[in-house]
């Protein structure tokens, strides 16, 4: 049987990389790469905890489920956000100043 420390010192690598993805990076699909790989960190945490000889309740593998599935809604809602984003600034920087005005309106509607 794998020794319970080698899986949480992936998930710490898994949760370091993300953590510093999500704080360096300026791209948002950079970004939610980062955040999903510090879900993926805390799925592999509760799978180890959830496999270990003498745990009462399978809860780690069931949870995992729930939390595959939020990331799953999660980085649907994103990339359409960011989609929308990119169709109205042609870019995705995060750290740039948006843009809030509306969008003029095309040549030769209302033009006299």
């Amino acid at each position: 049987m794998i020794h319970l420390s080698l899986p949480a010192a992936l998930a710490a690598l898994l949760a370091g990389i993300g953590v510093y993805g999500v704080l360096a990076r300026r791209n948002a699909v950079l970004v939610l790469i980062g955040v999903e790989l510090i879900l993926n960190a805390a799925n592999l945490l509760l799978v180890t905890a959830g496999s270990r000889p003498g745990a009462p309740l399978s809860a780690g593998p069931v949870l995992t489920l729930f939390v595959i599935t939020i990331a799953a809604a999660e980085i649907t809602v994103a990339l359409a956000i960011i989609l929308v984003m990119f169709r109205r600034a042609d870019h995705i920087d995060l750290t740039a100043v948006p843009d809030l005005t509306d969008e003029p309106a095309p040549a030769g509607e209302g033009a006299s």
